[in-house]
């Protein structure tokens, strides 16, 4: 299927591994000229050579996206861009009885605030040209928390309230705002927790592997193939109809009606 974004220039936050990468990946053969951003300079350096190998324009920005400094760094290097796909690691699992406002400020600031700051960046070019994409990664848990994730249900929640509402408001104007809710999928984040379970367990990485594979109706982890092809179609000219949604990347794991 031709997308209809050859050509488009497309912002890719946390993309030199994983999913972020996915993302950026899909885009590429669709066409589109990607500015990929992460904090770490040599696996930054190593997307940017595969993406240009796929024959766009690729623009790589060592920075963190959840400081107003780096994030500045990286809006001003992009310049005008007509899809957005915003992301960054969740924070860390834990227990009600020990989060203060600090740990929940920092998960607001890297989960919420962060993501918003830089769809209203973007929105006014889109607005004005009359056309734009933008694209959260968010979580799974905004549909079914975990308890032990409090701090990104929390973060993730507020950032699907803004999409909501900000969503339908900017939808006249040909601009779409959706999110996607990963579950697990086969990346780096997957090998550390499945490393950390075989420990904890006294089994295999396999059978860990295995442990977890089992808990998802699927039967298996996603891809970040998947993952990616799913991100370029919401940000195609096919997907001008599909506003303020939450797809589920999940296997079937979160067992939801709606």
């Amino acid at each position: 299927m031709d997308l209809g974004i050859s050509g488009k220039r497309a912002l890719v936050c946390a993309s030199s591994k994983g999913l972020g990468f996915g993302c950026a990946e899909a885009l590429a053969k669709a066409g589109v000229d990607v500015v990929i951003c992460a904090r770490t300079e040599a696996p930054l350096a190593a997307a940017k050579a595969t993406l240009e190998a796929l024959g766009v324009s690729v623009t790589a920005v060592a920075a963190d996206v959840t400081t107003d400094a780096g994030r500045a760094d990286v809006l001003a290097q992009a310049g005008d861009v007509d899809i957005l796909v915003t992301n960054a690691g969740g924070p860390p699992p834990g227990n009600w009885a020990d989060w203060e406002r600090d740990d929940f400020m920092g998960a607001i600031d890297a989960n919420m605030l962060t993501p918003i700051m830089l769809i209203k960046a973007v929105l006014p070019h889109m607005i004005d040209q009359g056309w734009g994409r933008i694209v959260n990664i968010t979580s799974q848990y905004v549909k079914g928390p975990s308890g032990i994730l409090g701090l990104s249900n929390t973060a993730r929640a507020g950032l699907t309230g803004y999409v909501a509402g900000t969503s339908r408001d900017v939808a006249k104007h040909g601009v779409t705002i959706n999110n996607m809710l990963p579950g697990i999928h086969a990346t780096d984040r997957a090998v550390s927790l499945d490393t950390g379970l075989a420990t904890k367990e006294g089994v295999s990485f396999n059978e860990a592997r295995a442990m977890r594979s089992a808990s998802i109706p699927a039967g298996r982890y996603g891809t970040v193939e998947e993952f990616g092809s799913t991100c370029a179609f919401l940000c195609s000219q096919h997907a001008g109809f599909i506003v303020g949604q939450n797809v589920l990347l999940d296997g079937g794991f979160i067992g939801c009606t709606m």
